[in-house]
């Protein structure tokens, strides 16, 4: 896969500088409506208000013929995510091979952050329509886009731009409030007990999509697939970063998605999971759609140009039977850039 390329010069036919200028006044208004956003959104994030049936997880929307070493992937190389996600998973089938008529498809999005797409700290919006239609071509019956963000969740689904997507799309966007939560106590899990979860947004589900950015993180070393499922927790959450490799393994053991697809078209390479400035972001040309969360994020390691003994949570979730962490196990399809 292309992982060298340098960031591209113009954006949209205008120069760099152009650019630049309007990324800087994007930012202004970020900082703006992100302080609204945390005046107007607790720290400690929605809690379960009465008390609710304990969870053991959130479910397992795999599907049978796709788990374990059956499992499926493909790296796709390009740098229009539409076309690239569209050829990968092709690779695989098309998006029928995993959605049917009638499904209700939850995509769980990376929305934490109250910034513009082209900072490449959430999923990217074009990504987010070009899938959703993908499921509602496959005949799903409604697609619906969620996650509980860091700050406050409508300014960041608003400035990422991935409200105007699933506008644009048909697809219904569900923001977190109490009553969507409920506390999950995973059977295996140290951490994870009595904890509010966003349980809710799973009524009626019949299949799961991760669709995640490839990022560095500060604490966990990198921000991919594993990570994303972080943000379907709630409560006082930063208290994990003191076992920020624990709880991903945890978070693995959650959920069992349909479809992860890992978006490396441009990746964030230093300060993440935040970054905040263009010098941050690499043009690494690559798209990972799979059935395996493990091994998507074991591909997401080297887009970033890591090895596994850089991110302990990969080797640790795949030890405690979440998927593979070694991905050539299941002969990914690479299709070259046209």
């Amino acid at each position: 896969m292309s992982t060298t390329a340098a960031p591209p010069s113009q954006e949209g036919g205008f120069t760099r500088r152009d650019f630049l200028r309007r990324l800087g006044y994007a930012a202004a208004v970020t900082v703006a409506a992100g302080g609204l956003g945390l005046w107007r959104h607790d720290a400690q994030g929605p809690v379960v208000q009465s008390p609710k049936k304990v969870l053991s997880g959130l479910g397992d929307f795999s599907l049978p013929n796709f788990r374990g070493e059956a499992g499926k992937m493909a790296i796709a190389e390009g740098l229009d995510r539409a076309q690239t996600v569209g050829r990968g998973l092709e690779a695989l089938g098309g998006m029928g091979a995993f959605i049917q008529a009638g499904d209700s498809v939850l995509i769980k999005v990376n929305a934490a952050f109250a910034t513009p797409p082209a900072l490449g700290a959430t999923t990217h919006p074009e990504l987010l329509a070009a899938v959703a239609k993908l499921c509602f071509q496959a005949g799903a019956s409604q697609v619906l886009v969620t996650d509980n963000p860091i700050n406050d969740p409508l300014t960041c689904f608003r400035i990422s731009g991935l409200e105007a997507a699933a506008k644009q799309v048909g697809a219904q966007l569900i923001l977190p409030r109490p009553a969507l939560f409920q506390p999950v106590s995973l059977p295996t899990g140290r951490l994870l007990q009595q904890w509010p979860t966003l349980a809710g947004v799973f009524t009626g589900v019949s299949k799961v999509i991760l669709l995640s950015p490839v990022k560095d993180h500060q604490r966990a070393g990198a921000s991919m697939t594993l990570k994303n499922i972080y943000g379907f927790l709630g409560g006082r959450r930063n208290i994990f970063h003191q076992d920020i490799n624990g709880i991903i393994t945890e978070l693995a053991l959650l959920l069992k998605p349909t479809l992860c697809i890992l978006d490396g078209t441009v990746a964030m390479v230093t300060n993440g999971p935040t970054g905040g400035s263009l010098s941050d972001l690499k043009e690494t040309g690559a798209m990972v759609i799979a059935t395996d969360p493990v091994a998507a994020d074991a591909v997401g390691v080297e887009i970033l140009g890591r090895r596994l003994d850089d991110i302990p949570y990969i080797r640790m979730a795949a030890a405690a039977g979440a998927g593979l962490a070694d991905y050539e196990r299941l002969k990914p399809v690479v299709i070259p850039a046209k």
